[in-house]
């Protein structure tokens, strides 16, 4: 589902990303700037996740995260030349262009979730249901559990070998309460 976001509020969120964020590339900076500048290329952007997806779109990061610092897509090529994308920008204004902006942003800013929309180019099967993300976190819980018990269960031996009564009684009470959650 997509909605029309507001000039203004793009230009609202790109000021407060200018202002609070330093991206990986300077090149980056000059681009959203740019968009600031340009009202008829700024109606045609929008902001997204799996912006990789889209058959234009650029990716830009942040120096508090570890993606990649920036990526231009155009149909099947992809490129870390911020000059061709800002090229691609200017003599393309009238096209729709995909931003995704990798920054910390938990919890989301308004401001960031005021012109985020949703991608109309990812595949539908690319997430996963509720019902294999609960399986999913199943098995690490049973997995992790697992784990714990045959770790307690070492600890118990080498208390026994030690004949160490205390610890042995700490660790398989510690056991107990642990086959308990299962």
């Amino acid at each position: 589902m997509t909605y029309f976001v507001p000039l203004n509020d793009k230009k609202l969120f790109i000021r407060w990303f200018l202002k609070n964020f330093q991206l990986k590339r300077r090149e980056g900076v000059w681009i959203l700037n740019y968009l600031l500048s340009n009202d008829e290329l700024l109606e045609n952007v929008h902001f997204v996740d799996e912006a990789h997806y889209c058959p234009r779109s650029i990716v830009m990061s942040t120096i508090e995260t570890t993606s990649i610092p920036f990526r231009f897509y155009k149909e099947n090529i992809m490129t870390s030349d911020a000059e061709k994308a800002f090229h691609d920008l200017r003599i393309n204004a009238h096209e729709s262009i995909y931003f995704q902006l990798n920054f910390p942003s938990i919890p989301p800013d308004p401001l960031y979730l005021a012109v985020l929309e949703e991608n109309p180019y990812v595949p539908k099967d690319l997430f996963i249901s509720e019902k294999d993300r609960l399986a999913a976190q199943r098995l690490l819980e049973n997995s992790v559990l697992e784990f714990q018990e045959q770790q307690l269960l070492r600890e118990i031996d080498e208390a026994l070998d030690a004949g160490d009564k205390d610890r042995f009684f700490e660790l398989s009470n510690l056991l107990q309460a642990l086959k308990y959650t299962k």
